[in-house]
């Protein structure tokens, strides 16, 4: 080579990214998504109060409600101010699968919930962006009514 001449290069194509395959949403994924989308956005209420006050404002969008309530007046007023409402209602099996998805729970160094709540209602009032697991709620709601 001499001094005037600059050393070859070599041109290495850019390869496309290619997507991991999504594994197909089931209805637990989809709500978790959803509530995860609306904690972000600030419009999620978590507990009977702030479950109640929002349905009550006509804030409310969507309520869920888990399964194993150990109160069963907590779960006949949520079921019927949604029904007064028209608030939707989801249920899950279980509160602390609740209250983890609603962020009522630390996050260890390696990513796994520690210190998890229970929840037993959640209500969502702003959805925050268009997701994938909300067209599926969606649509299990369309199917439900």
């Amino acid at each position: 080579m001499s001094d005037g001449e600059a050393a070859p290069v070599a041109e290495v194509a850019a390869v496309p990214e290619v997507a991991a395959p999504k594994e197909p949403l089931d209805m637990n994924g989809a709500v978790q998504m959803v509530l995860k989308k609306a904690l972000a956005h600030d419009g999620l209420c978590r507990g009977l109060h702030e479950s109640a006050r929002a349905i009550e404002k006509g804030e409310g969008q969507l309520c869920i409600l888990s399964d194993d309530c150990n109160q069963p007046d907590y779960s006949k007023l949520i079921k019927a101010l949604c029904a007064e409402h028209n608030v939707s209602l989801i249920s899950v099996a279980e509160n602390k699968l609740l209250g983890q998805w609603a962020g009522l729970c630390k996050i260890d160094p390696s990513g796994e919930a520690r210190k998890v709540v229970g929840c037993a209602c959640a209500v969502i009032t702003d959805f925050g962006e268009e997701t994938e697991g909300l067209a599926m709620v969606q649509q299990h709601l369309k199917s439900q009514a």
